[in-house]
This record gives C-alpha cells, structure tokens and sequence, in this order.
C-alpha cells in the first residue's frame, strides 16, 4: 500500500493532530480576551474531523475495512461509528466547559489541546489493528487524562486526584503490556489478525497465552473502571475540575469499548470461552457494588462516578455472547451513555456558579422552582440513566441484558435486572429534590446562548432516541454486520 493511501486511511488522525499544534502555536499570539478564538477553532477541527470521517472512498468494491501502516491501522464501520460519535460528543463537551472554564478563569488553550490529543489517542484506539498501536492510542489518551485531572494548578484535591490516577494508571498500564509481552511470546506477532490466526491454532491449551489474557483483562478493566478495579474512578471524578470531569466520564469510554472488541474479539476471539467467564464476574460485580456504593453519596460528581462503574458493567454483558447483535448493543449502550454523561455533568456546570461547583446533591433542591424546563432536563437524564421505558437507557439495557441471554448467563441477567431497580432510587432520588424540596438558593440560572441550546438537545435527545432508537439501534448493528 502506497503512502498516499496510508495517509488517505489515517487523514481524520492527521486532522486532529495537525490543528492540536496549530492551537497550541496560536494561542501564543491571542490575548485573554481573544481565546474564543481557540474555541471556535477546536469546534471547526470536530467538524472536518467528522466530514472526512464519513467518507468511504478508502474501501474497495464489496470492502467493509482497509488496512494501513503495514497492517497496524484498520478503518472499517465499528471504527467509523465510534469516531463520529466522539466527535459529537466532544464538540458537547467543549460547549459546556467553555463556560465552566470562564466561570472558573482557567480558560486558556492548554484544556482544548490536551483533549484534542486525547481525542488523537482514541482515535488510534478505536482503529488500533495491532498491540502496539493499542498502546500507543492508549498511553496518548493516558497521559493527556493525567494532566488534565490537574488542570487547576491551585487545587490541591486536583492534584491527589492526578496523582492517584497516575499511579494506578501506570500499574494498569504496566500490566497491560505485561500481557501482550506475554501473547507476543506465544503468537510471535503483533499484528491482530495474525495473532487470531496462532491463537486458532494453539486455542487455551497454552499457558502462556492464557496468563497474557489474564493480564490484557486486567488493564482493559481498569480503563473501564469496572470492580475491582475501579478504585480511582470516585476519587478522580470529585477531585478533577468538573471540565474535566466531564470528558473523562464520555469521550474515552468509546475508546475502551473499541479497545475491548479490537483486543478480545479481533485478536483473541478463539479464547471466548476463557474471557467471556472472566468478563460476566467483572459486570456482576460492577453492577452490584456500582449501585449500592451509590445510593450512598452526598456528592453527586462521586455518584455519577459509581453510576459509571455500574454502567461500564453493563457494556460487558453486550460482549458476553460474541455475535455481532452482541456488540452492537454493547456500541450503542457506550454510546448512550456518553451522552448521558455529557449531559449530567453538563448540568453540574450550568449549576455552578461564582467559582464554586454545583456538586453536592442538594444543590439541586428545588430546581424546578427555579427553572422548570432546565430541571426538566435532569429529570430526563435520571429517568434514562435509570433505565425507565420510553427513554433511551431502557433500550440500552434491555438490549445488553438480552445478549447476557444469548450467551446462556440467566443468572447475569437477572442481577441486571434486579440492581437496575435498585439502582433507580438513587436516580429517581435527584428528579425528588428537584421537584418537591425547597431550593436553598433563588439565584438565576445564567449561562450563554450556545451552552442553553447544547443543554437542552442534550436532555431532549434521551426522550427522542428512546422515542426513535431503531435508527440509531440499526446503525450499531450494522457497522458489526448484524
């Protein structure tokens, strides 16, 4: 393959790149009052990024993926997808912090560019057809997390939180490639596909390449942060500016998705017996310790953070059976959720003002007297985290729960089904104080013209995908082929 097309594969990478050193550079020459500037130009940068995206000029008559860089790079459907709704969802998140940002004077060019090389790293994850471009797409969105869990220089529960993070993640990491030190003993390749093919031949009867599998589920789990490994999920949630909360709880759980089908089904796909076992105790626990640790909290940022434990459990059960309509639920199951994520935290901001966060639940007492349409929107976002029907969480999970189905794990799917009941209180909990405790403030919700608009399509989108989720259902499906 000519270096032409290799570029032509990985354009949408080459955007990214390029424009995160372009606002890197320009900032150097904006004054303070210029630095929308630097906004405008990451929203323009999403926005290509997804036009060229959508082309599919890449594939071959009859293709459904294209190979580049020697085989270490694969575009294809699920990667297209997922990319696309990255965009998306970035774009939201940079609306939202725009305005955290200035409300709390840490806007300056550093936040856009360090997720816009995190963004880089997801896209390399999403489209990684090889062990070391998984850990290259990995280690990118890592050490960007790292320091924007630090973003405010002046809080020094930022810094543990970074700290923590850095920690943990490095360990993760270090075991993470421990295991493909590990496979890549056992297969002598790399290369995904060719890894498939030695792993077809040798199956689970080497040792090597079990305990390699062992180690790969280990540092999968801990960028999903599903128990027990999901020590440092509340901590760096409560502790990270809310900015920044609110990336890391969206844009990198679609690259852990695609980090998992890339490493378990492409490369790994003949150990599903031993992998699918390991990853039905990883959702059972989740779910369970997910919701009741967050019945338990005070602190809504620490709620959502055990919220997404749970969550992150429920993705794993989509994966369980190993068929397409099994991955496809688990994509549009990540991709709710990080729409429902962006849209929570988005509402943390709007209700934070005056430097200080929105982050204790009962700074959402009496919203509704307050503003009725923006707890409105809350009111939505809980009712689809929950999982009520009509919204579209309810078809979230009652896809995933039926491919626990399909893979014979009864008992999973109803531990599903029990704790997402349980799991409803401290949900519904939210919509109560909205709607029936008296505000503790009668401060007018302020916030531009551009956050109102994102907000409200945001809260909007969980009732009209629920309403209309066969289109969206349809697409996840078929970029797996189902």
């Amino acid at each position: 393959m000519t270096s032409n097309t290799n570029m032509l594969l990985a354009a949408p990478e080459l955007l990214v790149l390029v424009m995160a050193c372009v606002i890197l550079v320009v900032d150097l020459f904006l004054r303070e009052e210029r630095r929308g500037i630097i906004h405008m130009l990451a929203l323009i940068t999403l926005v290509f990024a997804a036009i060229i995206t959508q082309r599919d000029d890449y594939l071959a008559d009859g293709a459904r993926s294209a190979l580049a860089f020697s085989g270490s790079f694969i575009r294809d459907e699920m990667g297209d997808v997922l990319k696309l709704f990255s965009y998306i969802v970035l774009a939201m998140v940079y609306v939202y912090a725009k305005h955290c940002l200035r409300e709390f004077r840490m806007f300056r060019a550093d936040f856009y560019t360090l997720s816009l090389f995190a963004l880089l790293g997801v896209m390399l994850l999403i489209s990684a057809n090889s062990l070391v471009t998984v850990y290259l797409g990995l280690e990118l969105i890592s050490l960007s997390s790292y320091a924007l869990v630090a973003f405010d220089r002046d809080s020094p529960r930022g810094s543990e939180a970074a700290m923590k993070y850095f920690v943990l993640g490095s360990m993760a990491s270090g075991m993470l490639l421990y295991g493909m030190s590990m496979i890549y003993g056992a297969t002598g390749s790399v290369d995904l596909l060719q890894v498939a093919e030695a792993v077809q031949q040798s199956g689970s009867d080497d040792t090597l390449l079990v305990f390699g599998l062992v180690f790969l589920v280990v540092g999968l789990a801990f960028k999903l942060g599903v128990v027990p490994f999901h020590m440092w999920i509340p901590d760096v949630y409560q502790g990270a500016p809310v900015a920044t909360t609110l990336f890391i709880s969206s844009v990198p759980k679609l690259a852990a998705f695609a980090m998992a089908i890339r490493l378990l089904h492409t490369g790994l796909g003949n150990l599903q017996d031993d992998w699918s076992q390991m990853l039905a105790v990883l959702a059972a626990l989740s779910i369970v310790l997910g919701n009741l640790a967050a019945i338990a909290q005070t602190n809504i940022k620490r709620m959502l953070a055990y919220s997404t434990i749970s969550h992150m459990g429920f993705v794993l059960l989509g994966l369980l059976p190993g068929t397409p309509e099994g991955f496809g639920a688990g994509m549009y199951y990540v991709i709710v959720y990080s729409l429902m994520s962006a849209a929570a935290f988005g509402m943390v901001i709007l209700l934070s003002a005056r430097g200080v966060e929105a982050e204790q639940l009962d700074d959402f007492k009496g919203l509704n007297q307050r503003d009725g349409w923006y707890a409105a929107i809350m009111a939505m976002v809980m009712f689809s985290m929950a999982g009520v029907p009509v919204f579209v969480g309810f078809f979230a999970k009652w896809l995933v729960i039926k491919a626990a189905l399909d893979a014979g794990l009864m008992w999973l799917a109803i531990v599903a089904v029990v704790f997402s009941v349980i799991g409803a209180f401290y949900y519904i909990r939210v919509v109560k104080l909205m709607y029936f405790d008296e505000p503790v403030t009668e401060a007018r919700i302020e916030a531009p013209v551009d956050f109102r608009a994102v907000i409200s399509l945001n809260g909007v989108m969980m009732l009209g995908l629920g309403i209309f989720s066969s289109s969206l259902i349809a697409y996840c499906m078929s970029s797996f082929g189902a």
